[in-house]
């Protein structure tokens, strides 16, 4: 889950009088000086204006990011067994789906945006240790004047096992982390993996810097989604990936119907008795409902600056896989 940072004016150096000027428009000068008593009335307006939801609540922007930030903070210690218990499990395949669709080659540089308890992540290493695996077996069998000491320095060599690929765990809750890490050392995953602290509307990395770019159930929490996709945009190579894992809109009448009955009959009540928090589980709820359907979504993505962006539904449109590329 990602959450929104400050709008401080960055000068002319690094990355640009492009985002000073995203900078400015965050601040509402728009179409004025600074100075001008039209821009000072603009600035009024907007300010009283930047009003967002939270769930169903109408809530203020600044607001929004320490309501989300309580909601993670609260659940993340039952974060893993809630989303089995939600979605009967089925939250794995679609993640394993995810990575099909992702289909990674060793030395891809992966950043997984709120990705705090590593689920995507988990999932990558495996992926690519599998890919890595079979590619060294293909090379060892071409290779029949090998020792068996050099093929056994081969496969115990766990910095390479993963080809050079590397994936970074991106979230700006340090509690979502914090359990990740916990994942991370219970299960053996220590070569290739990064966890940092940050906000996808402001992420810290350079320009250009990763194959793949993913967000799984976290975009719906930013603030301005709008911003996290150009800053997804920004972080990209050219030629890189963008994929986004997110609940959307069902898109059988039925299923809706009882889609909607479980969500909101069952779900807060399932946060009460495992997690004993029944708001954020309503607030999750309520999350997914304002959340833009496919096409609408598909249309920022685009306006993001992304090519070739297109979509599949799973499970009746409950949750989709968004894609795009910069080019």
């Amino acid at each position: 889950m990602a959450a929104p940072g400050s709008c401080a004016l960055w000068s002319y150096c690094g990355r640009g009088w492009s985002r000073a000027m995203r900078g400015c428009q965050l601040l509402g000068l728009r179409s004025s000086w600074p100075g001008d008593p039209l821009s000072a009335r603009l600035l009024s307006q907007e300010k009283r204006a930047a009003e967002t939801h939270f769930g169903f609540e109408t809530v203020s922007e600044e607001e929004k990011g320490g309501k989300v930030y309580q909601v993670f903070e609260s659940v993340a210690k039952k974060y893993d067994v809630m989303n089995d218990m939600m979605s009967l499990g089925i939250h794995r395949v679609w993640k394993d789906l995810l990575l099909w669709k992702m289909r990674p080659l060793p030395g891809t540089q992966l950043l997984d945006v709120a990705g705090g308890t590593g689920d995507i992540a988990f999932r990558f290493l495996n992926y690519v240790q599998s890919q890595h695996q079979r590619k060294q077996k293909r090379q060892l069998r071409a290779q029949q004047n090998l020792s068996w000491e050099e093929i056994a320095k081969e496969y115990q060599n766990e910095e390479d096992s993963l080809g050079g690929s590397r994936v970074v765990v991106c979230d700006i809750n340090k509690e979502m982390l914090k359990v990740g890490k916990q994942k991370a050392l219970a299960q053996g995953y220590r070569a290739g993996l990064a966890w940092v602290l940050g906000d996808a509307e402001e992420l810290p990395f350079d320009d250009d810097k990763f194959d793949i770019y993913t967000i799984a159930f976290g975009i719906r929490n930013v603030t301005h989604i709008d911003q996290a996709l150009q800053e997804a945009h920004r972080v990209l190579k050219p030629g890189g990936r963008f994929l986004c894992l997110e609940f959307s809109q069902v898109n059988n009448p039925l299923i809706s119907r009882l889609y909607d009955l479980y969500s909101f009959q069952v779900i807060p009540v399932l946060g009460e008795v495992i997690a004993g928090d029944w708001k954020s589980y309503q607030y999750l709820v309520e999350s997914i409902r304002r959340f833009p359907s496919q096409e609408e979504f598909k249309e920022m993505i685009e306006d993001a600056g992304f090519h070739k962006v297109t979509y599949k539904s799973l499970t009746s449109g409950i949750v989709a896989i968004h894609s795009g590329f910069k080019l």
